[in-house]
Parts: C-alpha cells; structure tokens; sequence
C-alpha cells in the first residue's frame, strides 16, 4: 500500500452523501452513531434526565422519611444517653439519621431511576423506530418494565406486573402526548425537522467537497499530461544518432 492510499480512503469515506435514514434500524443506530460535531441526541439527553431525576426523587422520597424515624427512633431507644451527655445525645441523633438517609435512600434512588429509565428506554426506542408517538408505546413500555420488575415473584408476579405497568402506562402516556400537542410540536416532529434540516447541510457540504475534489482531479490530470509530454521529449533527444545515416548523408 502507498503512502497515499490511507488518507485517499479517508477522504473518500468524508466525501460520501449525506443520507437521511429511512428505517426503524436505521434511526436506532443514528442515535448513537454521532460524529464529533455533534453531542448525544436529544432522544438519548431525555433519558439520561429522566434517570438522574428519578433518581433524585427517589432519594428524597426514601430518605427523607428514614431519616425521620431514625432519628426518632433513636432517641426513643436512648433516652438515658440524652439525658446524661446532651450534646452527645443530639448529635448521635442526627448521625443516625443521616444513615438512614442514606440507607433508604439509595434503595429508593437506584430503584426508581432504574424504573425510568428502562420505561423511557422502551418507549423512546418504539417512538424512534416507528417514527411517530403513540399511546401504545407507553402502554408496551409500562408493560415490560412492571413484568420485569415483577420477574422475581415468578409468573403471577410477571402477568400481574405487566397488566399494572400497561394500565399505569396508558395514562402516562397520554399525559405526555397532550403536554406535547398543547405545545405544538411533538417530539417527533421536532426530531424529523431538525434531521431534515442537518441532512441538507450535510448534503449541501458533500456536494461542495465533490465540487472540489473534482477540480483537483481535473488539475492533477493536466499537469501529469504535461510531465508525460516532457518525458516524451526527453527520451526523444537522447536518442542516439544512427551512425549509417550520418555516413550517407556526409557523401564521397
């Protein structure tokens, strides 16, 4: 291989046309087939918010009660200590509650941010292949995600969980489709009119470098004729005289 040949490759792989995709398969890898002037798209932005946010909420909403009754707890179980060491007592009673802060807490956060993402996973992936939003999506997102997290109970506990994550995602769903209508534009719609308008840039940008690339050819085409033309006529003079001809022409 030359040395010219890695960075032609390169370039011809830079040159192709910009293809929006027209596939469910094709719009799934397009969510994590980013270039660098891109960041994550905004499908994937959703989740993640969606994890980090459920996880907070599940963090204020387990540790916050825990904390509570750890506290109240302890105080119940050392009331000779608070008598005794006053300082002491109180500040026992909020290192326990800080434990059961955190405790219960990260059982609640990883739990619940586990649960949103995997229902926003699902839903985003059927809206994203299907390219539009439907009530079902979230109906079949609630679905999987109950029987899943019901999967440990056995099967009662998958159909049971799955009829109550169908029933509970249904009315999900519809809130946020009439959030999405009220605003004017779903989400898909914002989705498709940016791709759109990314693919035009990007065609508009291919056929300027094809433009280019042409132009470069078509000079690198004269100067070789021009460097064969040279050779050509450096070969013809160094041609050796024929010496017979010499000889016939110089006569008795």
């Amino acid at each position: 291989m030359t040395p010219g040949a890695a960075p032609f490759g390169s370039t011809c792989r830079r040159l192709r046309p910009a293809r929006v995709p027209d596939t469910g398969w094709d719009r799934i890898k397009d969510l994590f087939d980013r270039d660098g002037s891109r960041g994550p798209s905004e499908e994937l932005r959703s989740v993640l918010k969606s994890a980090v946010a459920g996880a907070l909420v599940g963090l204020l909403h387990g540790g916050l009660p825990a904390a509570r009754d750890a506290r109240q707890r302890y105080i119940q179980l050392s009331q000779a200590e608070r008598l005794h060491q006053p300082g002491g007592g109180c500040r026992s009673s909020h290192n326990a509650a800080i434990r059961g802060f955190l405790r219960y807490g990260w059982r609640w956060s990883w739990r619940v941010a586990a649960f949103v993402t995997l229902f926003n996973s699902v839903s985003t992936g059927l809206s994203v292949y299907r390219d539009k939003d439907a009530l079902s999506h979230y109906g079949a997102a609630g679905a999987v995600t109950g029987g899943l997290f019901r999967l440990n109970l056995g099967l009662r506990g998958l159909l049971a969980g799955t009829l109550i994550g169908a029933f509970l995602g249904l009315p999900a769903g519809a809130l946020v489709v009439s959030m999405q209508t009220v605003a004017g534009e779903t989400t898909r719609d914002r989705v498709r009119r940016e791709r759109s308008e990314l693919y035009q840039l990007k065609l508009q940008e291919w056929s300027a470098r094809l433009q280019l690339t042409d132009e470069l050819i078509g000079d690198l085409s004269v100067n070789t004729n021009e460097n064969r033309d040279l050779q050509r006529i450096t070969e013809l003079l160094e041609i050796p005289r024929n010496e017979g001809a010499v000889g016939d022409t110089e006569g008795p």
